[in-house]
């Protein structure tokens, strides 16, 4: 029979529980039913009259507040428990007050006084309703819930500040999330995050996907985009990074990479991890480039049946390369070698880079500033005063310097210098060309990305446009941040129609130190005298304290 009006409910009918016709607890309840309704109120030992007025104190939130404000004080005399709850092959004990605060007990306890498994009792000379003791069972499929998981979770019943080490917050967050704990599971959750390392970052992101945490697993975004290059490509738990993650974090503009050589080698690491199941220690890369190179040269490896997996709709995280960033000879000559990538990406590359290099150094192939800029990056040690890096592309020679002011300030800034002034010109220049131009002006962009209070906050200057030369600047701008801004990064980015340079960016890493990360910047038409790069000041918002490390 199809209902010809569907948007009127079905009606609502009291079900008949064995021969004393007891109320039965629904998945909605029927308040127009006069004679199970006044069987709920006794048993949750509220005014019937009041519910009459307000229905919604039936529902299980609400019930969960009557009964815990009215059993608040109301701990039995004698110490014993209300409740055996039945899980895992154990019987746990449970009182009243504590159990209310789950809402899965909760909703399994009044089940059970609905089927009459205890109804409430008034003794001689009794001024309150006492409940008889009641057994309740908890069956768990989530096989991340183990016993000592479920004792903890249980004990967090009773004790708000119950310690939590990070080897057992998974289970006790898959606890919590089957006893629908909102309180510990929002404490497990931000245990997570600021647990994350190389050997719990492939769990917490599943479990944030698994039970659709998205604080956890953008925290686990965030925090892979700064450690991917720098952390995670010198341990073995490379090989855990799910392809889905590392997706995510190739296309965000916020990665940190020294270059995007580095960055390749990274990617190498760990596909090479992938297929090699039984190592169990980070090879050198020359083991990595002898594996891949050992496949005949008939084919490259990513269309090989063994890389479909790397290049499918479901797994494109070498599309997300910027291969047109690596410019250093030797570079590209290894780039080919390992018989990696296809013939058809690497004769792109080489066309651009023939272009490029044809027009002085403009770059007019790359059009979107936020993907397609070149990076570079630095480490720099907080017991270093001053540390540097030199960096060149298409013959031009930059140089990217951090200056520690004291214990709560940093500077970082850019300059232009010549190939002659170089500590060692004959090992940088070896693979690399030289452009005795005299100006170069740059347009980019500074992306600062800060730890404030736990969280990743960012800021950005926008795209900036300015000449280098050869001649002392006649101004120099700096970014000067508090120490305890855990991580800031920057990133250049290339205009439309010009060439494309990285710039620092200071972020912090383990072990104490704070890392400079350099992305994106663009060399446009040669024009004008050398200018240091100044970096705008950044300032967190003023109503912000920052968080120490």
């Amino acid at each position: 029979i199809k209902m010809l009006n569907p948007q009127h409910k079905a009606r609502l009918e009291r079900r008949v529980v064995g021969s004393t016709n007891r109320w039965r607890l629904p998945q909605e309840p029927f308040f127009g039913d006069l004679l199970a309704l006044p069987q709920m109120c006794q048993a949750l030992g509220i005014d019937i009259e009041e519910t009459l007025k307000n229905p919604e104190r039936l529902r299980i939130p609400k019930i969960q507040k009557i009964f815990t404000e009215n059993l608040k004080d109301k701990a039995s005399q004698n110490g014993e428990a209300d409740v055996t709850l039945e899980c895992l092959g154990f019987k746990w004990e449970l009182h009243q007050p504590q159990l209310f605060q789950s809402e899965t007990l909760t909703k399994l306890y009044l089940a059970a006084l609905g089927r009459g498994g205890s109804s409430p009792r008034r003794g001689k000379g009794q001024e309150r309703n006492r409940v008889k003791r009641m057994i309740i069972s908890l069956k768990v499929n989530d096989p991340a819930v183990t016993r000592a998981a479920f004792a903890t979770a249980l004990k967090n019943l009773y004790l708000k500040d119950e310690e939590m080490n990070v080897e057992e917050v998974l289970g006790v967050l898959a606890s919590a999330h089957v006893l629908q704990f909102s309180r510990l599971f929002k404490r497990c959750v931000v245990t997570m995050m600021n647990g994350l390392r190389p050997s719990t970052i492939k769990n917490f992101y599943l479990a944030g996907h698994r039970y659709k945490e998205e604080q956890l697993t953008t925290a686990c975004e965030k925090w892979l985009e700064m450690n991917l290059v720098p952390l995670m490509a010198t341990q073995i738990h490379l090989r855990h990074i799910p392809q889905e993650l590392l997706q995510k974090v190739l296309r965000s503009p916020r990665l940190f990479t020294f270059s995007e050589f580095h960055l390749l080698k990274t990617l190498l690491m760990w596909a090479y991890l992938q297929l090699n199941s039984k190592i169990q220690t980070i090879p050198i890369h020359e083991t990595v480039l002898t594996f891949f190179n050992s496949f005949p040269k008939k084919c490259c490896f990513l269309d090989r049946d063994i890389g479909q997996s790397f290049t499918s709709n479901k797994g494109k995280a070498y599309s997300k390369l910027r291969l047109h960033s690596i410019t250093s000879g030797k570079d590209l000559e290894e780039l080919r070698h390992i018989n990696f990538f296809p013939e058809s990406w690497l004769i792109r590359v080489t066309a651009n880079h023939y272009y490029a290099l044809e027009s002085g150094g403009d770059m007019a192939h790359l059009k979107d500033l936020t993907t397609q800029a070149v990076r570079f990056g630095l480490l720099f040690d907080q017991q270093n005063t001053t540390h540097s890096k030199m960096i060149s592309i298409y013959g031009f020679f930059f140089e990217i310097k951090g200056i520690k002011h004291d214990t709560t300030s940093y500077s970082f800034y850019m300059q232009r210098i010549r190939h002659t002034d170089l500590d060692s010109p004959s090992t940088i220049c070896e693979h690399s060309a030289v452009s005795l131009k005299s100006q170069r002006l740059v347009k980019y962009e500074i992306r600062a990305q800060t730890l404030v209070e736990g969280r990743w906050q960012e800021f950005s200057t926008n795209q900036i446009t300015q000449k280098f030369g050869f001649v002392q600047p006649c101004c120099k701008s700096h970014v000067s941040i508090p120490f305890s801004l855990i991580s800031l990064g920057f990133s250049f980015a290339p205009s439309l129609s010009h060439p494309i340079l990285g710039a620092p960016g200071f972020q912090s890493s383990t072990g104490g130190q704070l890392g400079l990360r350099r992305s994106q910047r663009r060399l446009l038409s040669p024009t004008a005298r050398q200018n240091h790069l100044g970096l705008e000041t950044l300032k967190p918002p003023q109503s912000r304290r920052p968080h120490a490390a």
